[in-house]
């Protein structure tokens, strides 16, 4: 098993290849340590790692083999979503927004009950970093609104046309997923082709997402990063990526 890299702050985080594979204690985990300022995070992702951890540990740096992935052209519209997608373009007082309120977006994904979990790993340190991210104009929100309140959505990070999905929240039921329908409208009139999903989960596997080699994770980061990025703001002819296409499988 090889020793897992402490960091300090500045330091230059390690080769992606080099997190720990199969065998080792907890694949993907590839440093400890180090910052989690505007120049570090953007630096890890534009090599694919990302920052997770809970309130008791250090900072912990991954970059998992395979990647999880949502090949935006492979999202699966199911008719539920797509009739809840009709409703909600058609009632007055639905809409998208686009980092209209990042901090209440983040700080609602920070306090969501997971199954599973009985804590959070976006911690105060993470809210505060990815603030600090945002400002720098690297972090977004896609935000769903009814009736003039925030109903749901979710944040992530934007290098170019290389988008890193991070987490959602609902307040309202679909909320969530139509916050990310119109993320993946975002993405197919931009030109991105994937969402990042870092981790494996049967929920992501329903909306068409599925595994990818980090090795081409990596170079496809390397590509979309050096490429001009969407403009971060929704326009409800977006809807027009998804809707206007055939409903793909069951309710």
């Amino acid at each position: 098993m090889q020793q897992l890299p402490w960091l300090e702050p500045g330091d230059a985080l390690p080769d992606p290849a080099s997190a720990w594979g199969e065998h080792d204690p907890v694949p993907g985990l590839l440093a400890a340590g180090g910052a989690l300022d505007v120049d570090t995070l953007v630096h890890a992702y534009s090599h694919c790692v990302f920052p997770w951890f809970s309130e008791d540990q250090p900072i912990l740096w991954w970059s998992p083999d395979p990647r999880m992935v949502l090949q935006v052209a492979e999202f699966k519209l199911h008719r539920s979503l797509r009739k809840t997608l009709a409703r909600f373009t058609q009632t007055a007082g639905c809409e998208v927004r686009i980092d209209h309120d990042f901090a209440s977006v983040i700080t609602a994904c920070s306090q969501s009950p997971r199954t599973g979990q009985s804590g959070t790993w976006i911690v105060p340190d993470m809210v505060e970093a990815y603030m600090a991210l945002h400002r720098a104009g690297h972090a977004h929100s896609v935000e769903t609104w009814i009736d003039g309140k925030l109903a749901g959505g979710l944040y992530c990070v934007g290098l170019g046309r290389a988008v890193f999905g991070e987490s959602m929240f609902t307040r309202r039921p679909d909320a969530s997923k139509i916050a990310l329908a119109a993320l993946v409208c975002l993405c197919r009139r931009f030109q991105v082709k994937m969402i990042d999903c870092q981790q494996n989960t049967s929920h992501l596997a329903s909306l068409g997402a599925r595994e990818m080699s980090r090795s081409r994770f990596v170079a496809h980061v390397a590509r979309a990063r050096e490429q001009q990025g969407p403009r971060w703001h929704f326009e409800p002819v977006y809807w027009a990526e998804l809707l206007s296409a055939r409903p793909s499988g069951p309710t």
